[in-house]
């Protein structure tokens, strides 16, 4: 089991990250766009750098929903290798079957 001040630090993070998100997507549009004169399109990286840097999604760090492990992550079931195993072996997970040779 992860730290639980890992497991909220990531949780803020997240929410950051959404609550940002479309003024981050409006700025970073503008910095990209070629038309707008450059002074603008500095101006709109400089208000792009006051923003937390919490609220970047690249900062969100995949975590497991069961441990909050954050290595050895399945993105599609959101768990960890070893939570997989276990949940799969209990015979929680839906059409996962344990192979054997």
């Amino acid at each position: 089991m992860a730290k639980t001040s890992s497991i909220e630090k990531n949780n803020k993070r997240k929410a950051l990250a959404k609550q940002y998100a479309p003024k981050r997507a409006a700025l970073k549009a503008l910095t990209k766009d070629q038309s707008i004169p450059a002074d603008q399109r500095f101006a709109a990286q400089l208000k792009l750098a006051e923003l937390p840097r919490n609220s970047a999604k690249v900062r969100v760090r995949n975590r497991c929903e069961v441990s909050g492990r954050p290595r050895g992550f399945y993105r599609k079931l959101k768990l960890s290798r070893i939570a997989l195993r276990q949940l799969g072996n209990m015979g929680e997970i839906p059409g996962l079957v344990k192979s054997s040779w």
